[in-house]
């Protein structure tokens, strides 16, 4: 591939993992940070996601809150590795046969959580993991013109 080729390829690229660490960061951010309500009905839904707790079995009880942190957790997770991933095969400037595939497998689990936070979510992480699908897919046009 020519230089020209490999900068098209890295400018689409290098999006991707940027939008991934800033998505990670944002959803890290809710794990320490607490909104505090805003009327009697949010403190009294806040006060049971914090308090009532679920039996799930097998000696399990956690609270919807308990439930929740994990499930932030791996949304910051999942785009911290995959920006961790991404800006270490850029910085490594591996063949493109790998690029490809690492994108393929970018673009089936982030396109998975694109639909789901369109689905379930709002608009914050609906814009983030867009842009991120986004890059991913200028990429992968990039990629195949110049592999």
């Amino acid at each position: 591939m020519g230089t020209f080729g490999y900068c098209l390829l890295t400018g689409a690229w290098q999006g991707a993992p940027i939008f991934q660490f800033i998505a990670a960061f944002m959803y890290a951010i809710r794990l320490f940070v607490t909104l505090p309500p805003n009327h009697e009905t949010e403190k009294q839904l806040s006060i049971l996601m914090d308090t009532y707790k679920f039996d799930l079995g097998a000696g399990f009880h956690r609270t919807m809150a308990e439930l929740e942190l994990p499930l932030s957790a791996c949304f910051s997770l999942v785009c911290l590795l995959g920006g961790l991933l991404n800006w270490y095969l850029l910085r490594k400037k591996v063949e493109p046969e790998i690029m490809k595939g690492v994108i393929i497998i970018n673009l089936i689990v982030l396109g998975i959580l694109f639909v789901l936070a369109t689905t379930f979510a709002f608009l914050p992480p609906i814009i983030l993991i867009g842009l991120i699908v986004l890059f991913l897919i200028l990429a992968s046009l990039t990629i195949r013109k110049n592999s």
